[in-house]
C-alpha cells in the first residue's frame, strides 16, 4: 500500500455521493491525489453511469448491446478507479444514521445529485455541518442552485447550449455545434476540486469547513469573456463562429494537406513573414491587407486561401518540416483520436492509462489519467474499480462500529 505521506491528499477521507460524469470525475481526481474516496450507492447500484455502453462481460469481452447480469459499464470501471465501494440505502432511517456516523469521520462530502435530492435524503450541507462543523461539502450542479433555468435537466449538451459555447463552435454560415467532448461535464469538476482543496487549506487556519458550490453553466460561461466576443461582434463585426480558423489571430487555423490536415498558428508578424516566404509568396509580407494583426484579421479569408493553396500541394509531414522544423513557425499535425489514445509518450506520462476489470485483469481499452506531475509527491490511479459494495462491511465496521450481527440484519432489510 502506498504511504499516505507520499500523496498530496493522503489522510483526507471523502464520502462520494456523485453519479454520472462530472461528480465522479471530480472524486477521481481527489483519489489520484491520494484521498481515501468512499463511493456510496443504494443497494444494487444507483449511479446512472452503470447503464452506459460499452460494457465489459465477466470474461473480459466488451459489447455495445443490452446490459446483462455480470456486465459492468466501462464508464464505471474508468470513473470508480481508486475508490472504495459501499452500498447503503440513504432513504431509510438506519441508512441515514450510518451515513451520519461516516460523516463524523470524513473530511469531505461530494455530491452532484439532482436539485432537491440531498435535502429530501437529509444529507444536505446544513444537516451535515451540524454533525461535523469541519466538513468541506462539495456540490456540483448543472445550471446552478437555484437553477438559472428552472425545470430544465442539465445534461452536458444542454449546458453547452445555454452557456453560449455552441454559438462559438462551427462554421461561419453553419448552425451552432456541440463541442466534441462533454466539456461542461469535464471542466466544472476541475473548478470544484480547486475549490475543495482551497477549503481544506482554509480549514487548517480556521478549523471550520464550508460549502463549495460549482455549476457546469457558470464554469463554461466564465470562459467566454477570454475571447472578448462582445467587443469583436459589436465593434468589429466578427461572427461568433469562425470554423477552423481563429480570425482575430490570423493566420491561425487548420489547413488541408495532400494526406490530412495541419494546424498553423502564425500569429506574430515574424512568423507571418516566414510563412509567406515558405509558401512562395514573400510579397504578401508587404501587402497592406496582411501587415499587422488588425488588417490580417479583417482579411483572414484571403490569407487562409493563399496558405491552403500551398498546403494542399504537400503532405502533412512536408508542411511540418518546412514550417516548424526549418522556420520555427508553430505548426502541428491534426491527429485522430485513435492515434492519440495509442500514444506511448502519453501513456508513459500517465495521461492515458490501461483500463482494468474489477478483478484487476486488463481490458483492451484505455482510461483517462490525471496528468499532474509533482516532484515531491505521487499522483496516480493505480487501483482498479472495486466491485459494487465490495467495501461495505469493512467501512461500516471501521467507521460506524457495526457488529457482524447487525451487518446481517442490515443485509436482510436491504439497507446495505
Amino acid at each position: 500500500m502506498t504511504d499516505v505521506t507520499s500523496r498530496p491528499l493522503g489522510g483526507v477521507r471523502v464520502l462520494d455521493l456523485t453519479v454520472a460524469l462530472s461528480g465522479p470525475y471530480a472524486t477521481l481526481i481527489l483519489a489520484a491525489l491520494g484521498a481515501e474516496v468512499i463511493k456510496i450507492e443504494s443497494p444494487g447500484g444507483s449511479d446512472i453511469a452503470r447503464f452506459n455502453p460499452p460494457f465489459a462481460t465477466p470474461d473480459g469481452e466488451m459489447h455495445l448491446g443490452a446490459i446483462e447480469e455480470g456486465d459492468v459499464s466501462l464508464s464505471v470501471l474508468a470513473r470508480s478507479r481508486g475508490k472504495k465501494s459501499v452500498e447503503l440505502d440513504l432513504k431509510t432511517e438506519r441508512g441515514r444514521e450510518l451515513f451520519y456516523e461516516l460523516v463524523r469521520h470524513a473530511d469531505v462530502v461530494f455530491e452532484n445529485l439532482s436539485d432537491g435530492v440531498v435535502e429530501r435524503l437529509g444529507v444536505d450541507y446544513e444537516t451535515l455541518r451540524a454533525i461535523n462543523p469541519a466538513l468541506v461539502y462539495g456540490s456540483l450542479s448543472g445550471l446552478g442552485r437555484p437553477s438559472a433555468f428552472p425545470g430544465t435537466k442539465a445534461m452536458d449538451i444542454i449546458v453547452q447550449a445555454v452557456a453560449g459555447v455552441m454559438d462559438t463552435t462551427g462554421d461561419v454560415d453553419g448552425p451552432p455545434l456541440r463541442f466534441g467532448l462533454p466539456i461542461a461535464d469535464l471542466l466544472a469538476p476541475l473548478h470544484a476540486v480547486i475549490g475543495v482543496q482551497a477549503a481544506l487549506t482554509q480549514r487548517e487556519k480556521t478549523g471550520r469547513g464550508q460549502h463549495v458550490d460549482v455549476s457546469m453553466l457558470e464554469s463554461l460561461a466564465s470562459l467566454l469573456p477570454f475571447e472578448h466576443l462582445d467587443v469583436l461582434q459589436r465593434q468589429g463585426g466578427f461572427p461568433p463562429r469562425s470554423g477552423n480558423s481563429h480570425t482575430r489571430l490570423a493566420p491561425f487555423g487548420v489547413y488541408e494537406t495532400k494526406d490530412g490536415h495541419v494546424s498553423i498558428a502564425a500569429a506574430s508578424d515574424a512568423w507571418v513573414v516566414s510563412l509567406v516566404e515558405a509558401i512562395g509568396r514573400p510579397e504578401l509580407a508587404d501587402d497592406p491587407r496582411f501587415v499587422g494583426r488588425g488588417p490580417r484579421a479583417a482579411n483572414a479569408a484571403a490569407l487562409n486561401d493563399y496558405i491552403e493553396e500551398w498546403t494542399r500541394q504537400h503532405t502533412t509531414a512536408e508542411v511540418i518540416e518546412e514550417l516548424s522544423t526549418r522556420r520555427g513557425v508553430p505548426c502541428g499535425p491534426v491527429r485522430t483520436a485513435l492515434e492519440v489514445l495509442d500514444d506511448e509518450w502519453l501513456a508513459q506520462r500517465g495521461a492515458i492509462t490501461p483500463l482494468r476489470r474489477v478483478t484487476g485483469e486488463p481490458l483492451d481499452a484505455v482510461a483517462p489519467g490525471v496528468p499532474i506531475g509533482m516532484s515531491g509527491a505521487q499522483v496516480s490511479i493505480d487501483e482498479a474499480a472495486h466491485a459494487l459494495g465490495a467495501d461495505t462491511e469493512a467501512v461500516l465496521t471501521e467507521l460506524a462500529g457495526v457488529s457482524p450481527a447487525e451487518m446481517a440484519e442490515l443485509r436482510e432489510h436491504r439497507i446495505i
